[in-house]
């Protein structure tokens, strides 16, 4: 044994604690930590998907995303058998690979042609349709709590992105705007599913239907991607599937207006990973509205703890 390892019996015990700690957070402070975590996940996924989209058709890149994710989980599948992904609800999940498919042709469409900035700022409307969906479709009571940390959050965002929007993009904006909307129905679908099939059931049946529904675009545009691209994907693959595991598992766990507020915090991932990978110093927009982001989302934590309190 290592001199700098703990002895088992306190590994345990730190083991335990945590386990504990984490029992004794309400639902919706989970659900909020596995949103959080999501967001993590995906910021580096977009980082990754954007350069390959300057390198090969957007079309193929989207298919072998979704690809190599379902590679991924592939053995879970063996592992486990076919059965135990047998969903009990084959139709929402084709419906679910429907909607976020036209998301994602519009997103991937779109990305090569817009800057990163205006893309983080378009994107970020997505919570308040998720929001208004969940109202409408799932008949959820958001307290003013939410609308609030929304706005407020929504606020933080413009502080950061108002001093960058170039508007080069032009009416490729409009596109990527589009798939804001299709995302928000795709969630809100993933929301009703989780009452009926566990999170890795969900993510491998995305996997399945969105691989299978983009081949035909990809096909159209393909060209052989070299090994270190096909390095990329891998990584990307992994990523899409932990993201997208940790999300079904916020929405599993939480109302999805809950969670919404979270995202915001996406913002704040995407200024770190600037700055460690290419030496972007944050300006004054930047921590300003990092601050205010932060703050929404922290007092949205903290009501939800003393409301369930």
């Amino acid at each position: 044994m290592s001199q700098h390892a703990l002895p088992p019996p306190l590994a345990r015990g730190w083991r335990t604690r945590l386990e504990g700690a984490w029992r004794g957070l309400s639902p919706t402070l989970r659900g909020m930590v596995w949103m959080l975590l999501s967001g993590l996940f995906f910021s580096v996924l977009n980082a990754i998907m954007s350069v390959m989209t300057r390198e090969l058709h957007s079309f193929q890149a989207q298919f072998m995303r979704y690809g190599f994710g379902f590679l991924v989980m592939l053995p879970l599948l063996l592992r486990d058998g076919a059965g135990s992904f047998r969903p009990k609800g084959l139709v929402g999940q084709l419906w679910r690979g429907v909607v976020h498919t036209g998301g994602l042709l519009l997103w991937f469409l779109a990305l090569p042609h817009i800057p990163l900035a205006d893309v983080t700022a378009l994107g970020f409307t997505g919570p308040i349709f998720i929001m208004i969906g969940a109202v409408v479709f799932l008949k959820e009571k958001v307290p003013g709590r939410r609308w609030l940390a929304a706005a407020i959050g929504l606020v933080g965002v413009g502080i950061v992105l108002g001093p960058k929007l170039s508007g080069a993009g032009g009416a490729w904006n409009l596109v990527m705007l589009a798939s804001s909307p299709l995302f928000a129905a795709s969630f809100l679908i993933t929301k009703a599913l989780t009452k009926r099939d566990r999170p890795e059931v969900i993510v491998m049946w995305q996997s399945i239907t969105i691989s299978l529904f983009t081949l035909p675009f990809a096909l159209s545009v393909w060209e052989w991607p070299s090994l270190v691209q096909l390095a990329w994907f891998i990584l990307g693959g992994v990523l899409g599937s932990a993201g997208h595991w940790c999300l079904t598992e916020a929405f599993r766990l939480a109302d999805v207006s809950a969670t919404q507020p979270v995202k915001f915090l996406d913002l704040a991932w995407a200024a770190i990973f600037g700055f460690f990978l290419y030496g972007d110093v944050p300006g004054w927009a930047t921590l300003a509205g990092a601050a205010v982001i932060f703050g929404s989302a922290t007092w949205m934590a903290r009501e939800e703890a003393r409301k369930s309190a």
